[in-house]
């Protein structure tokens, strides 16, 4: 099959026949074919060649199986040139037929900046999603990410849910769900892709901020990989904390049943039941609660969790908030409203 419709870099000798290509193209087509009736989905791009490659093969689904496909960059205005490379990438994605939608933030970012921009990033995304009644929304999050992920939270001391790292389907807020069709491949795979359909993209020089935990992560990954770690064995790892967590969840669910009740405006917990439980369905539990309230994505830091836990069950603490969550105790009850 040759890939006739689409504008490339080099269009007369890109062919669909070069296995690098088909490989990761119909995995791409295998995992969206399970949500594609009466669906639209959203692809997030941000220029890298991760996410350009995303692009490429995303726009091979509408011109091959006719998929509808939104094509979304968020500007998050940290850097004075964000703007334009927003653009580049635009005009970029033009010259290859591609429709790329740029979301704004609008909101100023001082803190924390990583993690906020990102936070801000899927809150844009989701936005747009449920504005035009979009169920899924794909990013190209790739094995070497994975990795990234997992020692990240390695170095926080993360508990099961967190050293499981990502899955290849979460859901979101408002019926919304994450997919990220590319773990099980490499990076170098998709910027192979990438260089074959661009002749450039475009590089975000935060990726070499040292300030920023995952540039050093991603270094310290690079020369892990150069002593002769291999990352499948980490995938591996990963791949069993996270059929430990599936095992967890199962008597999470239960408790959650058993003595939390969500209300409308509150949820309450049952401390003295709750102090029966294993660290780590607590853990789960504290979770749940805090997602169910604020629909936040990323759930509060394992420590934070795991110091509210301690002080409640010790009697040292009546009320405190977490998570954007406010939690107060009277007797041996645990009440939990939204903090604002």
């Amino acid at each position: 099959m040759k890939i006739k419709n689409l504008n490339v870099a080099k269009p007369n000798d890109v062919f669909i026949q070069d296995k690098k290509i088909t490989e990761i193209y119909f995995k791409l087509s295998s995992v969206l074919s399970k949500y594609k009736k009466n669906n639209s989905f959203a692809v997030a791009i941000s220029g890298g060649p991760d996410s350009m490659a995303l692009a490429a093969l995303s726009k091979l689904l509408v011109v091959e199986e006719k998929y509808r496909i939104h094509f979304l960059l968020v500007d998050h205005g940290i850097r004075k040139d964000s703007g334009k490379e927003a653009l580049k990438v635009k005009r970029l994605l033009k010259k290859n037929r591609i429709n790329l939608k740029i979301l704004k933030n609008r909101k100023k970012i001082t803190k924390n900046i990583q993690k906020t921009a990102r936070d801000l990033r899927y809150e844009l995304l989701i936005e747009f999603c449920k504005k035009n009644k979009i169920k899924f929304l794909i990013t190209a999050h790739h094995k070497d990410d994975q990795v990234e992920t997992f020692l990240i939270r390695l170095s926080r001391g993360s508990g099961v849910e967190g050293l499981s790292s990502m899955s290849q389907i979460t859901s979101l807020k408002h019926g919304i769900s994450l997919i990220r069709p590319f773990l099980e491949f490499k990076k170098s795979q998709l910027k192979y892709i990438s260089n074959r359909f661009f002749k450039k993209t475009i590089k975000d020089p935060s990726n070499k901020n040292k300030k920023f935990l995952r540039t050093n992560i991603r270094d310290l990954s690079k020369m892990l990989k150069s002593k002769g770690l291999d990352f499948d064995q980490i995938i591996r790892s990963i791949n069993n904390i996270s059929s430990t967590k599936e095992a967890i969840n199962f008597y999470v669910n239960r408790s959650l049943k058993k003595f939390v009740k969500f209300k409308k405006r509150e949820t309450i917990l049952d401390l003295k039941m709750f102090r029966r439980e294993p660290e780590e369905v607590k853990f789960k539990i504290i979770n749940s609660i805090v997602k169910n309230r604020t629909a936040s994505y990323y759930p509060p830091r394992s420590r934070k969790v795991l110091s509210l836990i301690n002080r409640f069950e010790s009697n040292n603490l009546k009320k405190c908030t977490l998570g954007g969550c406010i939690f107060e105790r009277k007797k041996n009850l645990l009440h939990v409203t939204k903090e604002f």
